[in-house]
């Protein structure tokens, strides 16, 4: 049989204590009531919501009780952040009613002016010869341009200022 192993002490000055310094690298821990109440505060009253913590914080006093200061701020942070996500996509816990409604809101946007401009179109000699084949030559603003280089080439280097590359 083995020997039991000896106890070990430490002295005062040997023990370590948790310090705000050590904790302060670490990640922030969002608690179940943190979540669950944010959560419902945006399914109830999402209308109101914003991306803004402050204003967040503002429409939380007025809606809800929340005991502390410290978990009033906590669940305003934490709505912010989620509506953040729903403003980006569908986010878990969050009643489908209200994505639906944020993503039918996306689809309804139309710009003022297109990013797709198809009035002119320079396309090069060996795209004409492409589309000639395929029986489309005569498309609406396709344009042949004149020959600087590939399509998407890149422009010269320019070193700037100085008289070139670097001497080593």
């Amino acid at each position: 049989m083995l020997p039991p192993l000896p106890s070990l002490q430490l002295h005062s000055n040997q023990r370590r204590r948790k310090t705000r310094a050590t904790t302060a690298k670490m990640g922030r821990v969002r608690t179940k009531t943190v979540k669950k109440s944010s959560r419902q505060v945006i399914e109830r009253h999402y209308s109101k919501m914003t991306m803004d913590f402050h204003t967040n914080k503002k429409i939380l006093d007025e809606v809800s009780t929340i005991p502390t200061k410290r978990l009033r701020n906590k669940i305003a942070g934490f709505s912010t952040h989620l509506m953040k996500r729903i403003q980006k996509g569908p986010v878990r816990g969050i009643s489908l009613k209200l994505q639906e409604e944020e993503r039918e809101r996306r689809m309804d946007f139309v710009p003022d002016e297109s990013a797709i401009r198809v009035d002119r179109i320079e396309v090069d000699q060996e795209t004409v010869d492409l589309l000639e084949s395929l029986g489309m030559k005569d498309l609406p603003g396709v344009v042949l341009r004149e020959d600087h280089g590939p399509i998407g080439a890149a422009p010269p280097v320019n070193y700037g200022r100085g008289s070139g590359p670097r001497r080593y």
